[in-house]
């Protein structure tokens, strides 16, 4: 063989082995990423995310899921109840929650569940993977909003590393947009007005 055909085989065969990288290139790329959103489910199920994040419906056996609203948080068209005087307090109940268990009431105010979904109008669908770790590293809104409120625990969320938040957010991109836009947080009667 000589020597300028070897080297145009040996060319030919470098530039095919490139090309043949670079096609499987994309298919890891979406195997590591599934592998990452499974990772997420996984952590938001074992985290309970959706116990507070999700709307319930009745069913035989008391309130489930309602799969239509997966991590939409505490519906808008929902009414806020007024809290009877003197339920709450430190020798008596503690915390009030609707029967959906996505608002909450305590000595703080009322808190509404967070649409967690991809909706960019509503949700966290113009989160960045950045301002979702601060938030769960500060316990504020966006990452330097307002306090993130009861019974939310950020506090447990800001001991993962940063390799299983980005997995839990990788899972909450992934969901189906569910447009919900909650209401904001109401302080307690008498509390100063939250500065925004």
């Amino acid at each position: 063989m000589k020597r300028g055909t070897a080297v145009a085989v040996l060319t030919a065969g470098v530039l095919s082995l490139a090309f043949t990288c670079q096609a499987q290139s994309p298919d890891q790329k979406e195997k590591e990423m599934r592998l990452l959103i499974e990772h997420g489910k996984m952590l938001v199920t074992l985290g309970g995310c959706n116990d507070c994040h999700t709307p319930k419906v009745f069913g035989p056996k008391g309130p489930q899921f309602d799969t239509t609203r997966i991590l939409s948080g505490a519906p808008s068209d929902a009414k806020v109840l007024p809290v009877p005087d003197g339920v709450l307090g430190p020798d008596k109940w503690g915390v009030l929650t609707t029967n959906d268990l996505t608002t909450w009431a305590g000595p703080w105010g009322f808190s509404f569940s967070r649409n967690l979904t991809p909706d960019v109008a509503t949700g966290l669908g113009s989160w960045t993977e950045a301002m979702f770790i601060k938030a769960l590293r500060t316990g504020k809104d966006m990452g330097e909003g307002r306090p993130i409120l009861p019974p939310m625990p950020w506090e447990n969320f800001a001991q993962l590393p940063d390799s299983e938040l980005k997995a839990i957010f990788a899972y909450l991109k992934s969901l189906k947009p569910v447009k919900n836009a909650i209401h904001d947080p109401i302080p307690p009667p008498g509390a100063p007005a939250p500065v925004k």
